[in-house]
């Protein structure tokens, strides 16, 4: 290939600049991220029961669906939650399980539930899961001055205009609107006066189904064919003239017991943006999208229905969160980060060269490599992320191995006397095999990384992809496109190596060093031996992913069983909202940009932004320790927004499972005070509450008194509903939508008000409601949560901040765990899921990878050494890297903070990869000196004489383009410093006592060693 270069090298040329054009154009299309989608395949699905309790919720919904999709193919795990009027279930499949087969046999499953309760909603089916953690951004929408209509009469509207916009623009899962109320048709009735004339109330339903438009069909009348049609269907003016009954001959109608308004729906939820009302709406978008163009549809979306709907409507909209503006400075920075990378590598090049074209033409392949890697990303499927850009960063200096190792050569030759044409030939031919097996063994090694199936291998597989590609291009720019720009370029140019007393005196002094059995042995035990206890003893423990640094703050309160959306505006939001008031207006520090907080039932949720990033950490100490202290009975916390998502978040989920939900209960409590006392500083969340405190009025049936008045446990049934919430009867279409209909009894204050009112049965008598049923003041569940179809209680664990995930999980499995299974019964069971889970299977591949690595490492160099002796001396190089991997990652964490999490680990895989390159130039070197027939000593002094600048040239060259990397603050920089300080760590170390360790190795027996045969010709 190298003669083919030279032979043609316009060609060479022509193909250089085809490679920048499609680079630079598959860059174009490359979609942005701030992340790889790292989700495990799941499917959620929502089914709403308005008015309904978690306990009806679990039975009528939950379960039926639970049994239809308990062996759904690839299923891994089935979450179910019933709350107040909604039921969810979230469905894990295995991460290498067929989606769009699962969501059909999904859809397929759920239509064989035979029958719901007839008010409940059809279930809502989606990929992906539905968490706050997976938004890209929130909108809040209020009133503009002059526009008294309160906001929350909107949500009618909003659904219809904003929301179906939004949704229609490609890339966008789900757009959802909350705050608002929508409207219904509500028959009020008095049950005194329904009594009084003997109206059976639930007559009204059967009647009023009777309500509806008829089509008879088509006639033809002459010449002209007519639709026939009866229009049997009410206005919402004329159904107080519904027809109830007859009472001596004249009709009774609705009318005369109850009224007939278009009214809003009861307040179930509470929205504030920047201490106003406002109705929010966060916005989901699919795996895989390009964020910033989506982002910009949607924002230009928003623009438009401003201008067109909402305005006029006297709304306004605002962007409250925007996951793009991280995004972008996240990829500036690395992308400054690489550029500057860049310029401290070509320097290093020139001050080892000295000559302007010798160091342009190395720095030629970092343009090459990086476009080259651009094409793969593209043809790949992959996008262009912190990682796949962190990933080109580190490649920057990589791709200037093979590079310097052939020009060093061609320069060498040159500087030996020899012709262009020759010392380009000879020069790329003799470290073509050396230079080959470094690029098999650094590709290699990223094999498994690439075929990993869990989050570590989506995580880690744009990584992978593109180093990967990048060292391929740097073989073949350093044997193709070298040799022939040197032929070109350097032409009859007189090259001296300015340091080459630098190189015989280094020589001089590692051959002094390693001279002696006895220190080559002590070298050899003390560089592999000292360096696995070391690192035994000095490794960091494990955490999952760094939450980032965003300038969002995002919380949970969890507040107390049975606050009622109106308490919580007066006691919680409105409360909340005057302790935001003066950082949102400047009056304190640290400035708030904008706020928004939400009450949904049996919590409330807010999201903060801070004017000056800076100042995030500040903020947030006083959103714990002053916004959300001092509410009785309630508990509330809030974290940085974790950057990916649900699953970056630093949860712990202790789950406990047992056939008695009271001793459940007990034990769930027990647990939560060993978790305060073994981890103080934790967050501790459970799900649901600790105690049956949700406030209930249970009335239970008397059957005989139902019986002998005629009546069924169905139509009593009925009948509480009116008198609570609200019976469904059906809908209403009003020729826009389609309305509820719902029947609906006059408030009452007391349980005692409730139980004496006065209800006409089939029998004719008038019974009241205590005759036919008995009260019971108790408490029930305001939430039930299911796994894997057995009621669980979840204490979701958030360790203090800078406690890695590996020691607080092995302090709840040591502390708190035996506390727990005390009070558990002998049924009971314990497991640990969300990013324990995660944790743990992370390890586990990474640990298997890694493993594999040096297997894949083992046999490659000894297929191409064609020596299994050899190979193992490369290999002995690696536990030296690993150590100064751990030494980096120590020192950047006494200074940052920096913990060992699940990218920082993958910085040990690719070490294998960098490391053994400047082993397999001196060993390949040492061998080839034997076999041209030098002693073992001449052979290994040649060796490092020869290869000492291109190891350090290569060496520093990785280095410094990494080091930006590595020391520059900035947004994003939290996810890939920690791999650099591994890498920088452990490269510097194994190339400082690599050079005394290898020569140690090569040099044994050569008292013993004859020289070879051959004629000894220089390199």
């Amino acid at each position: 290939m190298t003669r083919i270069g030279l032979s043609n090298p316009v060609a060479v040329a022509v193909g250089c600049i085809l490679l920048v054009i499609f680079g630079l154009l598959s860059l174009a299309r490359l979609p942005v991220q701030m992340t790889p989608n790292i989700e495990r395949p799941s499917i959620s699905i929502t089914t709403g029961w308005r008015a309904a309790a978690p306990e009806e919720i679990e039975s009528e919904i939950i379960e039926p669906q639970e049994d239809q999709l308990r062996d759904v193919p690839g299923l891994q795990r089935m979450t179910a939650t019933a709350s107040q009027g909604r039921g969810s279930i979230n469905l894990e499949f295995d991460v290498d399980a067929d989606l769009n087969r699962a969501l059909i046999e999904v859809i397929n499953r759920l239509n064989q539930v035979s029958r719901y309760p007839a008010d409940v909603t059809e279930p809502t089916v989606r990929v992906g899961s539905d968490q706050f953690g997976d938004t890209m951004a929130w909108f809040a929408i209020q009133t503009v001055e002059g526009n008294t209509r309160p906001i929350i009469e909107y949500q009618d509207f909003i659904d219809e205009v904003v929301r179906e916009r939004l949704e229609r623009i490609p890339g966008i899962s789900s757009a959802t609107p909350r705050g608002g109320r929508p409207f219904e048709i509500r028959i009020t009735f008095d049950p005194y006066r329904a009594a009084a004339i003997g109206v059976d109330l639930t007559r009204i339903g059967s009647r009023l189904g009777q309500n509806a438009d008829v089509s008879g069909g088509f006639q033809e009348v002459g010449r002209r064919q007519y639709t026939l049609r009866f229009a049997g269907q009410y206005e919402v003016s004329d159904l107080e003239n519904l027809v109830l009954d007859w009472r001596e001959g004249r009709p009774v109608y609705l009318r005369d017991v109850a009224s007939v308004e278009r009214l809003m729906q009861d307040s179930t939820s509470v929205m504030s943006q920047n201490a106003s009302p406002s109705i929010a709406m966060n916005v989901i978008g699919e795996p895989g999208i390009n964020v910033l163009e989506v982002m910009d549809a949607l924002k230009a979306e928003v623009e438009s229905l401003r201008v067109s709907h909402l305005e006029p409507a006297g709304l306004t909209i605002s962007q409250a969160s925007d996951d793009t503006i991280y995004i972008k400075q996240s990829v500036w920075m690395v992308a400054t980060n690489m550029i500057l990378g860049m310029l401290l590598a070509v320097a290093v090049l020139w001050f080892f060269f000295r000559k302007f074209r010798a160091t342009l033409m190395v720095a030629l392949a970092i343009p090459l490599c990086l476009c080259f890697a651009f094409l793969v990303l593209d043809g790949t499927g992959r996008t262009l992320n912190v990682i796949s850009l962190a990933g080109l960063a580190f490649a920057t200096g990589m791709v200037l191995d093979a590079a310097i190792v052939v020009l060093e050569n061609i320069v060498r030759q040159r500087e030996q006397g020899r012709a262009a044409m020759e010392s380009a030939d000879r020069g790329a031919s003799q470290v073509w095999g050396a230079l080959l097996a470094s690029t098999a063994t650094t590709v290699a090694i990223f094999l498994p990384v690439i075929f990993l199936q869990d989050e570590a291998g989506q995580l880690f597989a744009d990584l992978a992809v593109v180093i990967s590609a990048a060292i391929v291009c740097s073989l073949l720019v350093a044997i193709i496109v070298l040799p022939t720009a040197s032929y070109r370029l350097l032409g009859d140019a007189e090259l001296v190596d300015r340091h080459a007393s630098w190189w015989r005196w280094s020589t001089d002094r590692v051959m002094a060093l390693t001279d002696t059995p006895r220190r080559r042995w002590g070298w050899i035990a003390g560089l592999t031996v000292v360096p696995v206890l070391v690192g035994i003893l000095l490794l960091p423990p494990a955490d999952y992913l760094p939450e980032g640094n965003q300038n969002s703050v995002f919380g949970f309160i969890q507040t107390p069983s049975g606050m009622g959306p109106e308490t919580a505006q007066a006691e919680l939001v409105n409360v909340v909202n005057d302790r935001l008031r003066p950082f949102l207006e400047g009056e304190r520090e640290p400035a708030i940009q904008n706020s928004f907080l939400g009450f949904f039932g049996s919590g409330a949720f807010m999201g903060i932004r801070a004017v000056n990033e800076d100042e995030v950490d500040e903020l947030l100490e006083v959103v714990n320790n002053e916004i959300l202290s001092g509410f009785p009975d309630t508990f509330g916390r809030a974290n940085r927004r974790p950057i990916f998502g649900g699953r970056g978040s630093r949860n712990i989920e202790v789950n406990l499972q047992a056939g008695d939900f009271t001793e459940l209960l007990a034990a769930g409590q027990v647990g939560f005070g060993a978790i305060q006392q073994a981890l103080p500083g934790s967050t501790v969340r459970p799900q649901p509450g600790l105690e049956l405190a949700e406030p209930e009025l249970r009335l239970v049936p008397d059957d005989r008194r139902i019986a002998e008045l005629g009546w069924t446990r169905s139509d009593v049934a009925t009948l509480i509903r009116a008198l609570g919430n609200g019976a469904y009867l059906g809908d209403y279409f009003d020729g826009d939508r389609r309305l509820d209909v719902i029947l609906r009894g006059e408030d009452w204050l007391t349980p005692e008000e409730l139980m004496a009112m006065p209800l006409s049965t089939p029998s004719g008598r008038v019974a009241t409601l205590g005759e036919l049923t008995r009260l019971e003041r108790t408490a029930g569940p305001n939430q039930i949560r299911r796994v894997d179809r057995r009621r669980t209680l979840s204490l979701q664990v958030t360790p203090p901040s800078g406690m890695p995930m590996e020691v607080a999980l092995e302090t709840l499995a040591t502390e708190v765990e035996p506390a727990i299974r005390q009070a558990l019964p002998p049924d009971g069971v314990i497991t640990y899921t969300g990013t324990a889970e995660a944790l743990n299977e992370t390890l586990g591949n990474l640990a298997g990878s890694f493993v594999l690595a040096v297997v894949i490492l083992y046999l490659l160099i000894s297929a191409l050494f064609r020596s299994f002796k050899d190979s193992v001396l490369v290999l002995l190089t690696l536990p030296m890297a690993t150590v100064g991997g751990i030494l980096g990652l120590r020192t950047v964490g006494l200074i940052s903070g920096q913990a060992m999490d699940m990218l920082t680990m993958i910085g040990f895989v690719i070490l294998l990869g960098l490391v053994v390159n400047n082993a397999i130039l001196l060993v390949y070197r040492a061998r080839d000196g034997e076999r041209e027939g030098l002693s073992r000593r001449d052979a290994v002094e040649s060796a490092i004489r020869l290869r000492l600048r291109p190891i350090l040239m290569s060496t520093f060259t990785s280095l410094f383009g990494m080091l930006p990397l590595l020391i520059l603050p900035g947004a994003g920089t939290e996810l890939y410093r920690g791999l650099a300080a591994v890498i920088v760590g452990g490269m510097a170390l194994s190339t400082l006592f690599t050079l005394l360790l290898l020569p140690s190795l090569l040099r044994m027996n050569e008292e013993r060693v004859p020289a070879g045969t051959g004629e000894a010709v220089p390199a």
